[in-house]
């Protein structure tokens, strides 16, 4: 374990950026993640107040294949996608409604 120069907190070994407040030990500067979705919301963490980070689009759906039938059954099965934003600092996972782009 290893402590941060700027917060103290104790950070793993394997890591380079720490948990609490994203200094980089190998550019030795808190660094800001940027959103890499361009659309995506600007939402903060009602935990932590800090920014989430937009981690994908991810479809899901109901019930489960079933037998030989199972992929001409897929088209009855209820299907949702949703946007995935995860908090950098205490890991909370919130779902929203895809942004609809035109």
């Amino acid at each position: 374990m290893k402590n941060c120069p700027k917060c103290n907190a104790e950070v793993e070994d394997g890591f380079e950026i720490c948990w609490n407040c994203n200094y980089s030990f190998t550019e030795n500067r808190v660094i800001e993640f940027q959103d890499i979705y361009e659309n995506g919301k600007d939402i903060n963490c009602l935990r932590c107040d800090v920014r989430l980070v937009y981690s994908g689009n991810y479809k899901f759906h109901e019930g489960s294949r079933i037998g030989v039938l199972g992929n001409l059954l897929e088209v009855f099965v209820n299907r949702e996608s949703f946007d995935l934003y995860i908090c950098p600092k205490c890991g909370k996972v919130e779902f929203y409604a895809p942004t609809i782009t035109n």
